[in-house]
């Protein structure tokens, strides 16, 4: 009975624990960094985008790889188009979300081209 009364207790003590550590792990996975601007010049050879950040004159530098989703959406839209890397120029809007290096580069993981503020293709 004594073994029981600590196994139920030891249980008790470690389900709360168990699901306030899972519950912190899982919101830091859903953080992701963002960066929302013009492109005002990129990169194939070296993988990146110079964006400028919106309302201002802050460029920043996003990194991306074979891993990065690229994808084209309208404002107030819910369709969301896959796009490859080479329907994105120079001058479109884009909004790039992924985690920053030490070198307050973004490493995207995601890059959604705006076409409502995106200049039309030529």
């Amino acid at each position: 009975m004594k073994k029981l009364l600590t196994l139920l207790f030891a249980a008790g003590v470690a389900f709360p624990l168990a699901t306030a550590l899972f519950t912190q792990g899982a919101a830091a996975q859903a953080k992701q960094d963002r960066i929302e601007g013009t492109i005002i010049r990129s990169s194939n050879e070296h993988s990146n985008l110079t964006v400028r950040q919106a309302g201002g004159t802050v460029e920043r530098t996003v990194l991306y790889d074979s891993s990065t989703k690229w994808v084209s959406q309208s404002h107030g839209s819910k369709t969301v188009n896959d796009i490859d890397r080479s329907q994105v120029k120079d001058g479109d809007y884009v909004i790039c979300t992924g985690t920053f290096d030490k070198d307050t580069a973004l490493h995207a993981t995601l890059i959604s081209k705006r076409l409502s503020h995106s200049p039309p293709p030529q």
